[in-house]
């Protein structure tokens, strides 16, 4: 295995940042005498590319080349991290990458993915996406030893390298401890021959399949063989040219090796798919259960205009995660849409603590008003979400001391009021704003002339799915898997956090 330096980035102000998945996940295999061509640590690296908005903490790439497993992983984003010269050290023909961001486990390098072990049959490297609601349970079945890091990724990595034995391999052994483990999970995997991939039973955080072209000859049988990628979101096999074929379905162990694909179901499938992947998480350009995120987001602007209108001059996005609802909004109210923010496209993590001075205005690297199209003008503001307040509070006085009349806040998701434990950074109601105030008393904290959030009921219906398959715990707090105060998984060892 080989390490980097271990530099550790920072917000440019933790306050203010927006709800975080925990990761992107991706993977690839080819045919061995195809690697060559196909370079699959480069294909991960794109595919990580894709996924950056997903973990912007740590990355890292595992590749094998049949007979041995090479993980290179380090603080920073995937273009930090990785670089022509490292990617050129990666070969083989299966390969699984990851970005992180860290809702369990400290933010360091031996909690940075892939993790590592090594069995009696071999070596696993494990990439995760989610969260584990039964970490101190599922470590109770290791020794103190057996643990590098701090993370459920860690307990659970451990769990797939004891499980194996003599004539058990990491299908067999994934088939043994998957069916205990609790939580949200989108896991991609491998050994030294073989890319796995397994969704937790409610299928909560996203997973899919793609068939990659490969140059590629007739094999056995005369057939031409193919390669296959594994990704958190369509958007990622879109950069790396690979066909969508499917969703990895809830409950499904997934192997592809050489004889092709298998697929066995460890559990029964209860589909609870996350519902504020439509809202922030998921690229616009990504499709989940056969529906455009783009579109979603659209069509959920719509409803918020027919839902809480406004009389005002123009629509303006808080960019660029409400632009989509934005347009939908102006479309439905016939308000003209407009640019009234301009985002610093280069502002996201930094090597470089910004002081207290610096942070308290920090907004300002982020957003800056367009004075000359927003002064003496009503405004509706659409925001997908607010979490802790700070940054639409901001923004409120941002677009006042540029001269606009009013400003009406709209949100194309219902009030997040509480917390998630199934791989979104928000842990605690008191973290959140609607955690403890009302609708009113939220206006009143921003200082906006209105405010109104979609209802529940028209996000779920802008979908295209029904509720009873959708995991919308932050908003009415109806958890699919039972949380138990002492097992929320949240922080594993003493000491460790995010």
């Amino acid at each position: 295995m080989t390490q980097g330096d271990g530099r550790l980035s920072h917000d440019l102000d933790p306050h203010d940042r927006g709800p975080q998945d925990a990761c992107g996940v991706f993977g690839v295999w080819v045919p061995a005498d195809e690697a060559t061509r196909a370079e699959v640590s480069k294909l991960t690296y794109y595919g990580l590319y894709a996924l950056q908005h997903r973990g912007q903490e740590s990355a890292g790439i595992a590749v094998s080349d049949g007979a041995r497993i090479v993980v290179f992983k380090d603080m920073g984003l995937v273009a930090q991290v990785f670089d022509e010269s490292v990617l050129n050290t990666l070969r083989g023909h299966v390969s699984v990458g990851h970005c992180r961001y860290s809702t369990t486990g400290s933010p360091t390098w031996e909690n940075a993915q892939p993790t590592f072990r090594s069995s009696s049959d071999g070596s696993l490297a494990l990439t995760h996406n989610g969260n584990l609601i039964n970490t101190p349970e599922l470590a109770a079945k290791l020794d103190p030893g057996e643990l590098a890091g701090t993370s459920d990724t860690e307990v659970l990595t451990a769990l797939l390298a004891s499980r194996g034995g003599p004539g058990t391999g990491t299908f067999e052994a994934a088939l043994q401890v998957l069916p205990t483990v609790r939580g949200a999970y989108s896991l991609v995997f491998m050994d030294e021959r073989t890319l796995y991939a397994a969704r937790d039973p409610q299928g909560i955080r996203p997973l899919v399949l793609g068939r990659l072209p490969v140059a590629g000859h007739a094999g056995h049988g005369g057939q031409i063989r193919q390669g296959w990628a594994v990704a958190s979101e369509t958007a990622a096999l879109d950069i790396v040219g690979a066909q969508f074929v499917r969703e990895i379905e809830p409950g499904e162990l997934l192997a592809i090796d050489e004889g092709g694909l298998r697929s066995q179901r460890f559990a029964e499938a209860d589909p609870k798919g996350c519902l504020f992947e439509y809202v922030y998480l998921a690229r616009p350009d990504t499709t989940i259960a056969g529906r455009n995120v783009h579109s979603t987001r659209v069509e959920v602007g719509r409803l918020l205009a027919r839902e809480h209108p406004a009389d005002a001059d123009l629509v303006i996005p808080t960019p660029e995660s409400g632009t989509p609802a934005a347009i939908g909004y102006a479309e439905a109210s016939g308000i003209p849409y407009g640019q009234g923010l301009v985002k610093n496209s280069y502002v996201g993590r930094t090597f470089i603590q910004p002081s207290q001075t610096i942070r308290q205005r920090g907004i300002r690297l982020k957003l800056n008003p367009l004075r000359e199209a927003i002064a003496g003008k009503r405004l509706v503001v659409v925001d997908d979400s607010i979490v802790r307040g700070n940054t639409q509070r901001a923004i409120v006085s941002m677009l006042r001391e540029a001269g606009a009349a009013e400003v009406h806040v709209r949100i194309s998701s219902p009030p997040v009021a509480w917390p998630c434990f199934y791989g979104i950074d928000f842990a605690t109601r008191a973290e959140l704003i609607a955690g403890s105030l009302n609708v009113e008393e939220i206006r009143a904290s921003l200082g906006a002339d209105s405010l109104g959030f979609i209802s529940l009921e028209a996000l779920i219906s802008a979908t295209r799915l029904p509720a009873r398959r959708l995991c919308r715990a932050c908003f009415d707090g109806e958890y699919p898997i039972p949380v138990e105060e002492d097992a929320r998984g949240k922080y594993l060892l003493e000491g460790a956090g995010k």
